[in-house]
C-alpha cells in the first residue's frame, strides 16, 4: 500500500496521522470528525478553541471544495499554491467549523507540495506535530515520542526544511486587494508580494 493510500485509509477511519509536509512534520485527521479532532488536539496539548488549517493535497481539490471564493482570490491561490504558505480566507459558507476555532468566518487553508501524498483525495485538519509551544520538528525523531505513539499512522517524510509555513491574510483581498503576512515563515514576504497586488499605502 502506498503512503497516500494508507494515509487516506486512516483518515477515513477517524484516525490521526503523523506525516512530513513541505515545511515541518504535521498531525492530520478528518476535519468533519469531532472525536478525531479532539484526539489530535489532545495529542498536541492544544486548546480546542485555537484554530487549525485545513489541508488539501492538490489545489484543484481545494478550489472545488471552496466554490464561493471570488475570482481575485482564486487567482491568488493559483499563484501561491501548492507551497509553504497558510492562507486565511473568508469563509461565508462556514465550512470546516471544527478547524475554525471561535471565528467560523475565517478558514485557514494549506496545500503543501508533498509528491508522496499528492494522490490523497480528502481534506484534513492539520497542525504541526509538536507539543503546543514546542519546537517545530523537521525530522521524524524530533516529533515527541508521545505523539508518535498516540497516532494511528506515522509516515517518515525524511528531513524537512524546519521552518513553518508563512501565514498570509487574504480575507480582504477580494474586495480591497489588501493582504498581510501575519507570520513569517518558509516563503518570504517579498516572494508573496511578487504574485499578489501590492497592499494599499498606509
Amino acid at each position: 500500500m502506498t503512503d497516500a493510500a494508507a494515509f487516506e485509509r486512516v483518515i477515513a477511519a477517524g484516525g490521526v496521522v503523523v506525516f512530513g509536509a513541505d515545511t515541518v512534520y504535521g498531525l492530520a485527521c478528518d476535519p468533519e470528525a469531532p472525536l478525531a479532532v479532539q484526539r489530535l488536539y489532545a495529542l498536541k496539548g492544544r486548546r480546542l478553541d485555537k484554530p487549525a488549517a485545513v489541508m488539501f493535497f492538490s489545489l484543484d481539490r481545494a478550489l472545488a471544495a471552496l466554490p464561493e471564493l471570488g475570482p481575485r482570490t482564486t487567482i491568488a491561490l493559483q499563484r501561491l499554491l501548492p507551497g509553504g504558505v497558510t492562507l486565511l480566507l473568508p469563509n461565508p459558507a462556514r465550512r470546516y467549523p471544527l478547524a475554525c476555532g471561535p471565528d467560523p468566518g475565517t478558514l485557514g487553508l494549506r496545500v503543501p507540495q508533498v509528491p508522496a501524498l499528492a494522490a490523497v483525495g480528502v481534506p484534513v485538519v492539520q497542525t504541526s506535530a509538536n507539543a503546543a509551544g514546542g519546537a517545530d520538528p523537521r525530522r521524524l525523531d524530533e516529533v515527541p515520542a508521545a505523539i508518535r505513539a498516540g497516532a494511528d499512522l506515522v509516515l517518515d517524510g525524511g528531513e524537512l526544511g524546519g521552518t513553518p509555513s508563512t501565514v498570509v491574510d487574504l480575507r480582504r483581498y477580494e474586495a480591497a486587494g489588501e493582504w498581510a503576512v501575519l507570520r513569517a515563515g518558509a516563503v518570504g514576504r517579498a516572494a508573496v508580494g511578487t504574485v499578489l497586488s501590492p497592499p494599499p499605502a498606509p
